[in-house]
C-alpha cells in the first residue's frame, strides 16, 4: 500500500494557543503525531511513503530526515493554499497501485485502521475507493456522507439532514482512476477535498464507506489531552 500524509498546514490555531511544537510533531502520549502515522502505516503494508510539509516547517523536515524509513520515502517540501493542492503534489511522487491518504492530525485507533486497509486491499466489489467515516461528530465543520444500504457513498453535503449516519474521516483509500478526477480539478480551479470528494461522486467512481468507532482531530490545544486518553483507551 502507498501511504501519504498531508502535514503541510500552518497549525496557527495551536500556536495561538500555546502551542510551541509545530503540529506534526505535537506528542501524543510520547510519540510525535507524524511518527505515530508512520509507525502504523509501517505494520500495515508500506510498500512506500509520501509526506509534504510547508517551506516553513524546517524543525518538522529536519525530524524526518532523520528518521530511518524502511521503504522508498518522498518528502516533498512545498507551501500550497489547500489541503486538495497539497494531495495533487503528493499523488505526483506515487508508486503504481492503491494508495491511502490523511491528514497529521487524523486520530484512529491501529485495529480499526487495520481492518480498514485489509477491506481495501482485498475488495472484490469493484470500488475505486474507501472512505473511512464516523458516526462520532466532533467536527467543526464537518463533512457528512450519505450512503444506500450497501454503504456505497452517493453525496458528500455540508448539512446535516434527518438520519444523518456518517461524516467524513480524513482517511481516503483510492485507486488510480481517482488521480485523473483530481488532475481535471486542478485544472478547473476546484480547491477543497470536500469539493474533490464530490467531483469522484459526479464522475462516476464507486466509493465505500468504511466505518470507525471513533476518528478526532487535534485542532486546539485542547484536544491534544482528548487524542491521548482515545489512543490510550485501547491500551
Amino acid at each position: 500500500m502507498n501511504y501519504a500524509i498531508i502535514a503541510a498546514g500552518e497549525g496557527s490555531r495551536l500556536a495561538q494557543e500555546g502551542v510551541a511544537l509545530p503540529k506534526p510533531l505535537v506528542n501524543l502520549n510520547g510519540t510525535p503525531m507524524i511518527k505515530r502515522l508512520i509507525d502504523i502505516f509501517m505494520r500495515c503494508n508500506a510498500t512506500s511513503l509520501s509526506i509534504i510539509v510547508n517551506e516553513e516547517m524546517h524543525q518538522v523536515r529536519e525530524y524526518l530526515e532523520s528518521l530511518e524509513i524502511p521503504v522508498p520515502f518522498r518528502l516533498i517540501v512545498k507551501s500550497t493554499p489547500s489541503s486538495m493542492h497539497s494531495f495533487y503534489e503528493v499523488s505526483r511522487h506515487f508508486e503504481e497501485g492503491k494508495f491511502c491518504l490523511t491528514t497529521v492530525d487524523t486520530i484512529f485507533h491501529e485495529d480499526e485502521f487495520r481492518k480498514y486497509i485489509e477491506a481495501f486491499e482485498n475488495d472484490t466489489t469493484g470500488a475505486d475507493g474507501y472512505m473511512a467515516v464516523t458516526s462520532f461528530i466532533d467536527d467543526e465543520k464537518p463533512l457528512y456522507i450519505d450512503t444506500d444500504s450497501d454503504l456505497n457513498i452517493t453525496a458528500f453535503k455540508d448539512e446535516a439532514w434527518d438520519r444523518v449516519k456518517f461524516i467524513s474521516g480524513g482517511i481516503y483509500g483510492l485507486t488510480p482512476p481517482a488521480l485523473r478526477v483530481l488532475e481535471e480539478c486542478m485544472t478547473n480551479g476546484v480547491s477543497r477535498m470536500r469539493n474533490y470528494q464530490r467531483a469522484l461522486v459526479d464522475a462516476g467512481l464507486k466509493l465505500k464507506a468504511f466505518p470507525f468507532e471513533k476518528i478526532v482531530d487535534v485542532d486546539h490545544a485542547g484536544d491534544i489531552a482528548t487524542a491521548e486518553a482515545f489512543v490510550m483507551s485501547r491500551k
